[in-house]
């Protein structure tokens, strides 16, 4: 199959380029600059340059290609127009490429977002048929605009194209993360000098590793059914005390709680304080019985043990 990839050097595209090469596909990444275009060559794809704010280059690629995957965003919009600006970009994203791929059948993969705060009310982990609708105060605003873009998605399945998303967990971990959460949270603990976690830190966070993540994108691309949701976590969630522990072990640092009354700013989370308090229990098993999907790298507090997000200085 000839997939066409967008963000393929961000975080995940790398891993996903890498996994479909190895199952034999054929791989066009979009790439910006010229950094960009180095490193999808050098990962064995050919390089289309250009942007996605193109709509019409991306109707074009994905006309000429079997399949689409696509993980990248606006993010160019963030400092103007907020998340709204970026939803509101990437809605015209997937409209686009409905109209170029309305009756192929083809499959569009597109990344969404695992962490709705309603879901804690469902008194269940959440499955992949419950809807991603925002609820609570906590990642509200971010959910809101990624369902916008979910539900977009989903619709595509009524005009004859294999449409599907792949939600992604808060955290993806891997050797190449460099920006992500667990990141953050490492940079946070060496500012302190100890390692928080909110309240009794019961609350479950979900991750996934970025090599897993990017095979289940290729088996969603290969069989997976129009207008489905997939979920890309790696369990049921994992305590964020865990990972707070874990953290705390590799830098020699005490992990304590953090109480409800100094979380905010001028806390200890200080602006991360929302989101470190979610709880996000979720299933996946509709995923693996449906694709055979089986995570297979290291989990979160694995990845944290082996040491490669703490370099010796």
């Amino acid at each position: 199959m000839h997939v066409f990839v967008t963000g393929g050097t961000g975080h995940s595209g790398p891993y996903i380029i890498s996994d479909l090469i190895a199952a034999g596909h054929d791989v066009t990444a979009l790439a910006r600059s010229d950094t960009a275009a180095a490193t999808v060559s050098a990962l064995g794809a050919k390089v289309r340059r250009g942007d996605i704010s193109d709509l019409e280059g991306l109707k074009v690629a994905s006309r000429e290609a079997d399949g689409v995957i696509h993980v990248a965003h606006r993010q160019d919009l963030l400092p103007s127009g907020g998340l709204d600006a970026v939803a509101a970009a990437e809605v015209e994203i997937m409209l686009a490429y409905g109209e170029a791929l309305a009756g192929t059948g083809k499959p569009l993969v597109v990344s969404g977002s695992i962490g709705s705060p309603g879901w804690e009310n469902l008194g269940r982990p959440a499955t992949e048929t419950d809807p991603a609708l925002p609820g609570g105060d906590a990642y509200k605003g971010t959910l809101r605009v990624r369902n916008n873009v979910e539900t977009t998605v989903i619709g595509l399945a009524e005009q004859g194209i294999r449409s599907s998303v792949v939600r992604i967990p808060p955290v993806m971990h891997s050797a190449t993360d460099s920006a992500g959460f667990v990141p953050l949270l490492i940079g946070l603990a060496k500012e302190k000098g100890v390692i928080g976690y909110p309240g009794d830190g019961q609350n479950l966070w979900q991750a996934v590793h970025a090599q897993d993540l990017a095979s289940l994108f290729r088996l969603a691309l290969e069989k997976g059914t129009a207008g489905k949701a997939w979920h890309g976590i790696e369990s049921e969630g994992v305590r964020f005390r865990d990972i707070a522990e874990g953290i705390g072990k590799r830098l020699g640092l005490p992990a304590v709680r953090i109480p409800a009354d100094v979380l905010m700013l001028p806390g200890y989370f200080g602006f991360l304080a929302n989101l470190v308090t979610l709880d996000l229990p979720a299933s996946n098993a509709i995923t693996r019985q449906t694709l055979g999907w089986e995570p297979a790298q290291p989990s979160l507090l694995d990845d944290l043990d082996n040491g490669h997000y703490f370099p010796a200085a």
